[in-house]
């Protein structure tokens, strides 16, 4: 079942700023699904609009099989929301904050005050449920609003930058807990920019870039895809002789190299396992007697795969336009200056 499916989304803002761009989302029921992109990719514009807070410019979505609307306050009940860096009253104590998270839920009270103590204990803020939030840090506030989205149980949560502004140990604990939250009947969606954790609590990955899904797909796909042939060495001695064998490790064109001093950053571009490469770039450093320092073949290897997709997509972006430029160009071919100029929107003419 498709609890979010989107169909060419489209989010534009006052005419003049993109958020959106024909976005085709699709996340299963149970899946920890990681929307990943750089900040302004259109991450939290797509959570507005699939919590129906905005309306969008074009395409359409639903959620749980049904159409998402600013009216329908009957499926926002199944969705539990985490904003980024979300604000809280600081005269309230967790429990006050959260009983009137459950008063606006329409919960009864006494399921509320049980819901409450239950969350509390899951993130830890028990010791801390009559403190006032105003001396809270980063961390307990976040665990808080986790509380606050799964007040109401929710089927799908949604986590805008859940790990933002932590120190080490907090985003540790915060993706602890949302692996325990994940399981067949909730689905998780996370957006972040912090690769690392979406490969540590993700099932499913999404790359976004500029309003456009260009990557979708299970994450061990995207660690299969991040380690297609990338090993790093550190070498030293007869480095110029190393050097000008590398391009004998595989094919003439699908080896391509970094040198940075001591270190030679390879990556394999051929159709070989990374395990093959490996032991060709161990031949040759035999062969050519370097002295071996350091190997490594898996540092950074999400981060990588993430940056490719990137530049893949921005590189096929020119193509796009240079292929539409080519086709105005050949259909307005034989037109006369008046008739290419009829051509052109906002032209006095049009």
């Amino acid at each position: 079942m498709h609890v979010v499916n989107t169909t060419d989304l489209t989010k534009i803002y006052e005419d003049r700023y993109i958020a959106l761009n024909a976005l085709n989302l699709r996340v299963e029921k149970g899946q920890v699904f990681g929307l990943v992109g750089p900040n302004g990719a259109g991450k939290s514009t797509t959570f507005r609009l699939l919590l129906g807070l905005q309306r969008p410019t074009a395409g359409s979505l639903q959620v749980f099989g049904e159409s998402m609307s600013g009216d329908r306050a009957d499926l926002r009940r199944r969705i539990g929301y985490l904003p980024t860096n979300p604000t809280f009253p600081k005269h309230m104590t967790p429990i006050s904050f959260l009983e009137f998270v459950g008063s606006v839920l329409g919960m009864p009270r006494d399921r509320a005050k049980i819901q409450l103590s239950r969350l509390l204990q899951a993130v830890d803020l028990t010791q801390a449920a009559s403190q006032k939030m105003s001396g809270f840090s980063t961390g307990m506030l976040t665990r808080l609003g986790i509380a606050a989205a799964l007040m109401n149980d929710p089927e799908l949560l949604i986590l805008d930058e859940p790990t933002s502004g932590l120190d080490p140990a907090g985003r540790k604990q915060t993706i602890e807990l949302i692996r325990e939250l994940s399981g067949r009947d909730r689905t998780i969606i996370i957006a972040t920019h912090i690769l690392t954790d979406v490969e540590r609590v993700c099932t499913d990955v999404g790359i976004i870039s500029q309003g456009r899904l260009i990557y979708s797909g299970p994450m061990a796909e995207m660690r299969r895809l991040a380690r297609q042939g990338t090993v790093a060495v550190e070498i030293e001695g007869n480095t110029v002789a190393f050097e000008q064998q590398l391009q004998t490790l595989d094919e003439i064109g699908s080896v391509r190299y970094e040198r940075l001093g001591s270190e030679f950053r390879i990556t394999f571009l051929g159709t070989e396992p990374l395990t093959e490469y490996l032991q060709r770039v161990l031949q040759l450093i035999d062969r050519t007697g370097v002295e071996l320092l350091h190997i490594d073949t898996g540092s950074d290897e999400i981060e990588e795969a993430f940056l490719r997709r990137l530049e893949d997509d921005r590189t096929r972006g020119f193509l796009r336009v240079a292929a539409w430029a080519a086709a105005q160009e050949v259909a307005h071919q034989g037109d006369s200056p008046e008739e290419i100029d009829a051509g052109v929107p906002g032209h006095p003419s049009v």
